[in-house]
This record gives C-alpha cells, structure tokens and sequence, in this order.
C-alpha cells in the first residue's frame, strides 16, 4: 500500500482584517488564496494569524475563515494556539490545518524551559532583574496518516531577530537612542529564539523516548539560517553531540535541489534569506521525495518598511515537502 502526502508552512504575515498598510482582507486573500491553493498540501502550518475581537471581548478567527472559503482547506481539521487563559491570541496565532485526523494535541510554553532572569543593563533607569519570556507557544499535533502510522508535527515560530524592548531606549519603532540598547535587545532577543528551539528539541526528544523510530516534522518560520544556533539545537546532530549512539535522534533539514539561490523564502537588502524551514526525523526522511520554496513572487521586506509601499503578499514564501511510502 502507498501512503503519500504533501507538508507545508507558510509565514501569512499578519492576516488580520485590515493591515496597517490599508490593504483589506479581500485584497490579500485574493493574490494569498491561490498560493495555498497551489501547495496542495494535505498538512499545513501556518504562522501570524491574526484574530478578530468582537465586542463582547471573545475572539474568532473570521480572517482565516474567509481566506479558506472555497478552497479544500476549509473543511481540513484545524488546531489553534491559544493564551494562558485558553483565549485565542488577538496576534500571532499559530494554526495547523490538516486533511487527516488529529490524534492528539499540545501547545507550550515555558512548560518545559523556565524563563531566564535577566537585568538589563544599558536601560534608561535601573531595572531589577526581569523574566525573559518568549512571546509565542510551540504547537504539538499527532496526525494520524494511516491507521497504522502516525507523524508528529510542531508548528514553530521563533523570536525574530528584531531587538527586544530596553525600557527608555526606543525612539521610534525601529528606532534607538543607543547602539548598546540595540544590541542588548538583539541578545535578549537571541535568548528567546534558543530558548524556544530548547523547549522544541526538549519535546522531539519526549518523542524519541516514547517511540525510538517516531516519525516527527518540525515546521514554521523559525527566524534563522540554516547555520544558526537555533537549528543546530533542533537538529542535534551527531557533529555536535559528538555521540554516534544519538544518530538516529538527529533531524534533518530538507533542502530544494538545485541552485541554493533558489531556496530563498525571503528577500532583505537584496539578500535570499530561508528562514522558513522543514526539518524531519531519519524515519520520515526514508518516505521524503522533494521540496519546493514558492518564492516566483517575494518582494523586498526593506524596500516596503523604507518606502511604505503596501504588498497584498507575504514577505515569506510558502515551503512544502512531498512524502511518499510504499
């Protein structure tokens, strides 16, 4: 019997029913809505969607819902990330959508790292030491591809590398009075960002202890290079753990083949960035077939934040995965 199926994340950028360029929700969905119709994606991760709150304070997610109208997704099991107090977040949502059933389901947040404290050090006044919190859970699904087989998904979006908050230092949203505060902020942020991929190995691990062959996807937008800190915590390669016992633990991070300036899921000042990633255990890389990065159409994020321009599109580029077993 062949089992086959397609995995994709997509970084939406704020879907919310009016940006703060002024486009409308009709407009995005109208150029967003083929891009997710062209994944055929039987499994997908999304980052940054954006809630609605009504009047009476509760919250929904009306912005997705419209974008899905008409298109399979639509009637895809859905599971959506919620605050401490079980609310759907007004920002930021992480939303797993997926054509299979969902066996079973987790989000964390600090449920397994603690926060670091941390006292700043260049902020305007003097500051007691602060709880260094990222913003964002992890999303945690079992997905039932078959009977008989079941594939771990995360659903990931890391700390961007925007600098934290450094009270009395900011003059401007990406403004600063100080060239230290800014680099205080870029380590406070860089603490998060690990800090997350620590608390996402800590559960692929759970996995691995649980079932030694799991088949496990990490997907989502995780705010790093291929050579950065937060994917080696992922992957914990053997090069790093320098125990060859651990092999099997490691994951892999799926790579388009071809020109590597193809692979680019974001532009910046001119540079191919791939933030966005799909990283996957050795038993789900003996079912991996390809992987494509729809980036035909990606626009300059610094271009857009100097002049203003408003894009319909995200700045990320959509990546899907093709699986297939016999």
């Amino acid at each position: 019997m062949t089992s086959a199926f397609r995995l994709a994340t997509f970084n939406l950028e704020n879907l919310d029913d009016v940006g703060a360029d002024g486009l409308t929700l009709d407009e995005r969905a109208a150029l967003l809505r083929p891009q997710l119709e062209r994944l055929r994606a039987d499994i997908v991760c999304l980052q940054e969607v954006n809630a609605r709150e009504h009047a009476d304070g509760h919250r929904d997610l009306d912005h997705l819902d419209r974008l899905l109208d008409g298109t399979e997704y639509a009637d895809y099991h859905r599971v959506v990330t919620s605050s401490a107090r079980g609310k759907i977040m007004d920002k930021h949502n992480l939303v797993t959508l997926s054509r299979y059933p969902v066996a079973a389901q987790r989000q964390l947040r600090h449920d397994l790292v603690p926060a670091a404290q941390y006292q700043p050090v260049t902020g305007e006044d003097p500051v007691k030491a602060q709880s260094v919190e990222w913003e964002r859970p992890l999303q945690w699904l079992t997905v039932e591809i078959t009977p008989d087989r079941r594939l771990h998904v995360l659903n990931l979006h890391l700390r961007s590398r925007l600098a934290s908050f450094i009270p009395g230092r900011k003059i401007g949203p990406f403004s600063w009075s100080r060239p230290e505060a800014w680099a205080e902020g870029a380590f406070l942020s860089a603490i998060k960002r690990n800090g997350q991929a620590l608390e996402a190995r800590l559960v692929i691990d759970q996995i691995f202890d649980a079932d030694a062959s799991a088949m496990i996807a990490v997907c989502g937008d995780l705010n790093a290079e291929a050579d950065e800190v937060a994917i080696d915590i992922l992957r914990a390669d053997t090069d790093n753990t320098g125990n060859p016992k651990l092999t099997a633990r490691a994951l892999a991070l799926l790579k388009p083949a071809g020109d590597p300036r193809s692979s680019a899921s974001m532009l910046f000042h001119g540079r191919g960035l791939r933030p966005d990633h799909i990283l996957v255990s050795r038993s789900l890389l003996g079912w991996y077939r390809n992987l494509e990065v729809h980036n035909e159409l990606l626009h300059d994020e610094s271009v857009s934040l100097v002049t203003g321009a408003p894009f319909a599109e995200s700045w990320h580029a959509p990546v899907i995965a093709a699986f297939e077993s016999h």
